[in-house]
């Protein structure tokens, strides 16, 4: 799985578009132990320096042959187009997850991963597809708790709102610690997705999701939803789902 990153240059002309070299790794993604070349291509409205991107196409160049197999996805705009190559799929070939930030303050990513096995190009992973998955219920509750809930999975976690600041939580509990009103919040769509090495005598990766949990207002970031993603044979499946949260000084509970 070596791998080489390639310099952000100009490449060429398209229909008066300035189409730049945005990633390079070198790797074989074919099965045929011939280190094959992957690129992210796009054009940079803003230039060189440019983070952002749009008509981003990936092209996979096999290593034994030159030929090239170009790929649109579906959403190609976004900042910092990047590539890594791994196996994801458990089959000992390289796959391609191809990520893009969105920008704004969601921090949503747009993220895809290919299998290119025998010249023959899969979709392993959608980012709209775990989306349309992964989507919970929040609100708050009575006496300075916070539920997340996922239906589909069967999961609840609950979180302590009690070590907020006083004007937080004077803006939605009475002085008895009930809710003055009915107050929702928010898990977001994807934010970030890791490749992670779990079981090293395997030799593939699975995936670390990540989306953050919000409650009045898209800054305040009460935790994350963490799940893990384990290939199955045929797409990725639920290995394990948490929620994590930052930590409080030891000096403001005792």
């Amino acid at each position: 799985m070596n791998s080489t990153q390639g310099q952000n240059r100009i490449i060429n002309s398209i229909n008066g578009q300035r189409v730049f070299l945005l990633d390079y790794k070198r790797g074989d993604v074919t099965g045929d132990h011939i280190p094959d070349n992957v690129y992210l291509y796009g054009n940079k409205p803003d230039g060189a320096a440019g983070v952002y991107a749009d008509n981003i196409t990936l092209v996979i160049q096999n290593g034994r042959t030159n030929q090239s197999k170009a790929v649109t996805p579906a959403f190609n705009a976004g900042y910092n187009a990047r590539l890594f190559l791994g196996d994801f799929d458990m089959d000992g070939v390289n796959d391609i997850k191809v990520t893009l930030d969105t920008g704004g303050s969601g921090g949503y990513i747009i993220a895809y991963i290919y299998s290119y096995k025998n010249l023959i190009l899969r979709e392993l992973f959608n980012f709209e597809t775990y989306n349309n998955q992964f989507k919970y219920k929040a609100h708050y509750n009575d006496f300075y708790r916070f539920s997340i809930g996922s239906i589909r999975y069967d999961q609840l976690f609950v979180l302590d709102l009690s070590t907020k600041s006083g004007d937080y939580l004077s803006g939605l509990y009475d002085a008895d610690g009930k809710l003055i009103s009915p107050k929702q919040g928010e898990v977001l769509a994807l934010g970030a997705l890791f490749p992670i090495v779990t079981d090293e005598k395997n030799g593939h990766f699975d995936l670390f999701a990540l989306q953050r949990i919000t409650g009045v207002y898209n800054a305040d970031t009460l935790g994350y939803a963490e799940n893990l993603l384990s290939w199955d044979g045929q797409s990725f499946s639920l290995k394990n789902m948490s929620v994590a949260i930052s930590g409080t000084t030891l000096t403001q509970t005792l």
